[in-house]
């Protein structure tokens, strides 16, 4: 599970204009349309192809947990594309992201300041240039750690630097123990 990751994703799906598919048929048919196939959606799903026609056909209803889990991840996904696509390039060009977090805080500073790290709830307005380069980054594959490190380095420059009015000496925050995170656009 990816904390970040998955968060930015929910950013996303906040921006969607209609619900997704609900039940297992409709999501099935709906990515049976899109892969072109059952054959396509049982190999993305590790099932066989008689069950994705099984549930095309609404002869099953209620798949089991793991694969309901599959199911839905897959097409939250793929659901709307260009309202996806378009709340991206907002947040990125204009309107930026919002960040709310709870989690324990550190950070390295200059000997003889104190940098013991502690539980912070911060709640940040980030400039469209940081949601640009969290959502790049996404695109292009990074892990939970690369997207924490943006994070990270995002809210040192926004609040703890207050965008180099303040702590300057401040070299790197670091975010561990995340006991809530929530993005927003």
């Amino acid at each position: 599970m990816s904390t970040f990751g998955d968060g930015l994703d929910q950013a996303v799906q906040k921006a969607f204009t209609r619900p997704a598919p609900k039940s297992a048929g409709a999501q099935m048919r709906y990515l049976v349309k899109q892969l072109r196939g059952t054959k396509a959606v049982a190999q993305m799903l590790r099932v066989s192809q008689r069950t994705v026609e099984r549930y095309v056909k609404d002869q099953i209803k209620k798949p089991r947990a793991d694969l309901a889990a599959r199911i839905e991840r897959e097409v939250k996904a793929r659901w709307q594309p260009q309202i996806r696509a378009k709340a991206k390039e907002k947040a990125a060009s204009t309107e930026g992201i919002i960040v709310d977090i709870h989690a324990r805080m550190g950070y390295t500073a200059p000997i003889g300041s104190t940098d013991q790290d502690r539980i912070r709830h911060l709640t940040v307005a980030l400039p469209p240039r940081y949601a640009a380069r969290l959502f790049e980054a996404q695109e292009q594959g990074a892990d939970e750690d690369r997207l924490r490190e943006l994070t990270a380095e995002a809210l040192k420059e926004v609040y703890f630097q207050d965008d180099g009015r303040r702590a300057g000496s401040l070299e790197e925050v670091q975010i561990n123990d995340v006991l809530h995170l929530d993005f927003g656009l």
